[in-house]
């Protein structure tokens, strides 16, 4: 993969120079390997990546935990179906309804039609998981995936009845997924990123790893340490952060680093 560094605002007063890293696939590189390497798509036709703070589950060896097998059973008269996109009917009444779990979800704004477009027009989304009601044949939500048997599932984007949060429906959903692809033989589910509280829920499943900027870590102490205190300054130059880094020193980062050809 080729790298640019894309120049984000400065904190001049804390010596914050921040570069947005970004990855561009090479011949014969597919965005399973970015996505190991830390990258998750910034662009839809997946031209483009960007490193970030994700999670990801290795499902080779993954059972369900008590917590995980609770919410299954909550759902146990859900279905689900997986269908490639090019099978998919993406209805205007399917879009108006993404929509407005989007709006209210995230935000007025936060997902424009035309981005939910061009999703659903791109290579970035292979396929949807979509589950309905057993006994109904109701429809209660879609998750939109990219799939790449059998090295990566990305769980990209869900969408559901709010109405069923009591049913914990968005967790069953997730959990659900996790337990549909290890049955498949994927490798890996790749859960997205988790920059605050609220995204903690994805690390309810055993054995879930984060992508610390130089490796994928178990410690999810490393994780809440990240999202629970301010970044005085550079995270490896906080004693108390490095601490809980493996060996408690640089050295195993500074092994397990980016190594870059520089042009000539």
């Amino acid at each position: 993969m080729k790298l640019l560094f894309s120049e984000a605002p400065p904190d001049y007063g804390r010596y914050l120079y921040p570069y947005v890293i970004w990855a561009y696939p090479e011949p014969g590189e597919t965005p399973a390997d970015l996505f190991e390497a830390g990258f998750l798509p910034s662009q839809p036709d997946l031209s483009r990546f960007y490193l970030g703070r994700q999670l990801r589950l290795p499902l080779s060896d993954w059972r369900p935990n008590s917590e995980n097998r609770r919410v299954l059973r909550k759902g146990a008269e859900w279905a689900c179906e997986l269908i490639p996109r090019t099978e998919f009917a993406y209805t205007e009444s399917r879009r108006d309804a993404w929509l407005a779990y989007a709006a209210q979800q995230f935000g007025p704004g936060a997902m424009p039609r035309a981005r939910l477009d061009r999703l659903m027009s791109n290579a970035v989304i292979s396929h949807l998981l979509r589950f309905t009601d057993r006994t109904t044949g109701e429809e209660l939500g879609t998750v939109l995936l990219h799939l790449q048997s059998p090295r990566l599932a990305y769980y990209y984007f869900a969408f559901y009845d709010l109405a069923r949060k009591d049913r914990n429906l968005g967790m069953f959903m997730m959990t659900r997924a996790a337990a549909w692809f290890a049955e498949g033989g994927f490798a890996r589910l790749y859960l997205g990123t988790c920059y605050s509280e609220r995204a903690l829920y994805k690390t309810q499943f055993d054995g879930v790893e984060v992508f610390n900027g130089h490796r994928w870590s178990t410690n999810l102490a490393e994780l809440k340490h990240l999202i629970r205190t301010e970044a005085g300054t550079h995270r490896l130059d906080d004693p108390a952060y490095v601490a809980l880094l493996e060996g408690g020193t640089l050295e195993p980062a500074i092994d397990r680093g980016f190594r870059v050809a520089l042009p000539r």
